[in-house]
């Protein structure tokens, strides 16, 4: 299906535009992505948007139009829109040419098969959307299952984490849960839990990591409860030669995430 939307006040522009806001993106269980190459890496690893949203007068190319006849032909819909109109619906002054809405993906544990991978990254109490969307892009690089997040984190559908994902939002698992239920689900199969920790650690470089590993960082700021850290198989620390006491988070997972996969590796 096929639209023309030209003024500001159309109910659809409305609907786009609330899908920013946390509180109508969880109603409606919907999520926007921006950008042909995000909208790409969604459509090579199987997720096409429920709704395409395309700038009038943009440069033709194939992969923009390879992705609105998947749309079609999955029964979605395509609409074509001024640049004032997408602007407005993605809240950028300078939008990319095009948009889409997907569904919220299935974020329980349950969804996660922990041995199809060696590494997962998990994430407590994170903040930050753009941290988290660095952690998925570094979930990507380095092989990862996916990341997990736990206790109160920030929205991974947001417009700003999907955004910071890089296209990783796709193509990496993503799954949302409390402690309690996170640490009893892993203790019930395989799995070695690494904290990044200051407290009675290994140093990172020689620690001995084994597969299916499970590296967690904390909070920006408070870290992770000594509660978890006590229930981790393992936990390292990375040598600070100036004066700061710690890494970011995202940038710590990422260090992690490379090392534990050069000793995994065969």
């Amino acid at each position: 299906m096929r639209h023309t939307i030209t003024g500001f006040s159309n109910p659809t522009v409305k609907f786009l535009r609330s899908l920013r806001d946390k509180k109508y993106r969880k109603r409606e269980r919907r999520f926007l992505a921006e950008g042909l190459r995000l909208l790409t890496d969604a459509r090579e690893s199987g997720r096409i948007p429920e709704m395409l949203v395309m700038a009038r007068g943009r440069d033709e190319h194939p992969l923009l139009a390879a992705l609105e006849r998947d749309v079609l032909a999955a029964g979605g819909t395509v609409i074509e829109t001024g640049e004032e109109i997408l602007a407005k619906i993605t809240g950028k002054d300078n939008p990319q040419a095009v948009a889409g809405v997907f569904a919220e993906f299935d974020t329980s544990l349950s969804n996660i098969e922990r041995g199809s991978a060696e590494i997962w990254l998990v994430a407590q109490a994170l903040r930050d959307p753009g941290n988290l969307g660095t952690m998925l892009r570094t979930g990507d690089a380095v092989g990862a299952g996916g990341l997990i997040l736990l206790d109160d984190c920030a929205d991974p559908f947001s417009v700003e984490a999907v955004r910071a994902s890089m296209g990783a939002i796709f193509t990496q698992r993503v799954a949302q849960a409390g402690w309690d239920e996170f640490i009893a689900w892993l203790r019930a199969g395989d799995g070695q839990l690494v904290a990044a920790s200051l407290r009675n650690a290994h140093d990172y470089r020689s620690a001995a990591y084994r597969a299916p590993c499970f590296l967690m960082v904390g909070n920006e700021s408070r870290g992770l409860p000594e509660t978890y850290e006590d229930a981790c198989d393992l936990r390292v620390t990375m040598p600070m030669k100036g004066r700061a006491d710690s890494l970011n988070a995202a940038i710590a997972g990422a260090v992690l995430a490379y090392e534990a996969l050069a000793h995994l590796d065969p």
